[in-house]
């Protein structure tokens, strides 16, 4: 990709020609049915943001060990298949293209979720509660994975990832950040195995470099990103060795032609991000830190600032959440609508999903004001359990930028 710093100028990803540099992050958001179909009113949600240059899309299962929480996607069935091409349509007939980001939650699961006992590099339990259909509960302990899970759970990434692309999405994300399954190998004290996917580093990247390589073998590379979050505690993780880490992984995967590397909560004053940058031969979409309330000016300053430092995509996270039409409002420099209570993420339902308004429209412009929020009382939606305010910062906690 040929680097530039503007933020609206058009930009090429593999076979995409993408109209501007921004992309919206995948945010988990429990809007899908039990099962992890994909729901219409999802496809409203997408489409109404189609304006980025890029959806990567919320994390779905690629096997049913997988899921996390409640209501969460899965692209492992024909029903998930169908459910995701209605959105994908939607946001097609919009203009707009998408990546669906896989995810394997490992030991971030519970059976009263999901049936199952939640699988883990180590018999190693999260160290906090977990969000479940009957609230929250003590994380269990996790079973360790055989090698024939390994293999089992690397060919249930490359049948998703070809399932993505029947579902109509133009490539897909590996998830190897925020404490789920592939980073879970990566860190120390969630991997304390003795064979050749546990102990040092160039062994605890193993099953990252395994996964990746098998998505991109089933589909191309160049329909392939890989995202990771350096020295990222979310969900318990203590990766240890992170400056080693993050370039082995980089030198492993750099050769294999992959659409992009994409980095949650870059600073361009890290040692890591300078090394990674150094380092990746392709794309780097990075993922910037904001600020608790939203201004169009202080997305555009973090942005800019690593574009600036070598990144060539800007993914946002809340910015993209909060207001569907983000490019046109930070082209005019606009106000920003602010995100409304937390909990809102998780519920269900249309209110605080498909209901921010974009510039010009006569509901909802309260959301506009920076800071308000709006009445909880009318949250929720028949089937979806209301979390907590605890309950939304475990499932939040530092991962929507």
């Amino acid at each position: 990709m040929s680097h530039s710093t503007d933020l609206f100028a058009s930009a090429a990803l593999g076979p995409l020609a993408l109209p501007n540099r921004l992309v919206m992050a995948p945010l988990t958001r429990n809007r899908a049915e039990a099962d992890g179909t994909p729901t219409p009113l999802m496809a409203t949600y997408y489409a109404q943001r189609a304006s980025a240059g890029l959806i990567v899309a919320e994390a779905a299962t690629p096997n049913a060990a997988g899921q996390t929480y409640p209501n969460i996607t899965a692209i492992h069935t024909p029903r998930h298949v169908a459910g995701w091409r209605q959105v994908t349509d939607a946001v097609r007939d919009a203009g707009g293209r998408m990546f669906l980001q896989l995810q394997h939650g490992g030991r971030v699961g519970h059976p009263a979720t999901s049936g199952l006992t939640p699988v883990a590099p180590s018999p190693v339990p999260l160290p906090e509660t977990i969000f479940t259909p009957g609230g929250h509960r003590p994380a269990v302990v996790p079973r360790e994975m055989t090698a024939e899970d390994i293999r089992r759970t690397v060919a249930d990434f490359a049948r998703a990832a070809r399932n993505a692309l029947d579902a109509g999405f133009e490539g897909v994300e590996v998830h190897s950040a925020n404490g789920h399954l592939l980073h879970q190998f990566l860190a120390a004290n969630t991997n304390r195995r003795t064979d050749g996917y546990g102990g040092p580093v160039a062994a605890r990247i193993r099953f990252t470099a395994e996964v990746t390589e098998a998505v991109a073998a089933e589909i191309g590379a160049e329909r392939v990103g890989l995202r990771v979050s350096p020295g990222n505690t979310v969900n318990g993780i203590a990766e240890g060795e992170t400056e080693e880490i993050y370039p082995a992984l980089v030198e492993r995967l750099g050769g294999l032609g992959l659409a992009y590397l994409h980095l949650v909560h870059a600073d361009p004053d890290a040692a890591v991000y300078r090394k990674i940058r150094a380092g990746w031969p392709g794309v780097l979409i990075a993922n910037p830190v904001l600020g608790e309330e939203l201004s169009a000016d202080g997305v555009l300053r973090a942005s800019e600032r690593l574009l600036a430092a070598g990144a060539d995509l800007i993914a946002l996270g809340r910015p993209f959440l909060a207001n569907p039409d983000l490019v046109t409002r930070l082209r005019l420099g606009a106000p920003l609508n602010q995100v409304r209570d937390r909990y809102l993420m998780y519920v269900g339902g249309a209110t605080g999903y498909t209901d921010y308004p974009a510039l010009g429209d006569r509901t909802g412009e309260t959301a506009e004001t920076p800071g308000s929020t709006w009445s909880s009382g009318s949250a929720g939606s028949a089937g979806f359990s209301q979390p907590s305010s605890a309950s939304s910062v475990a499932l939040d906690g530092p991962r929507v930028a």
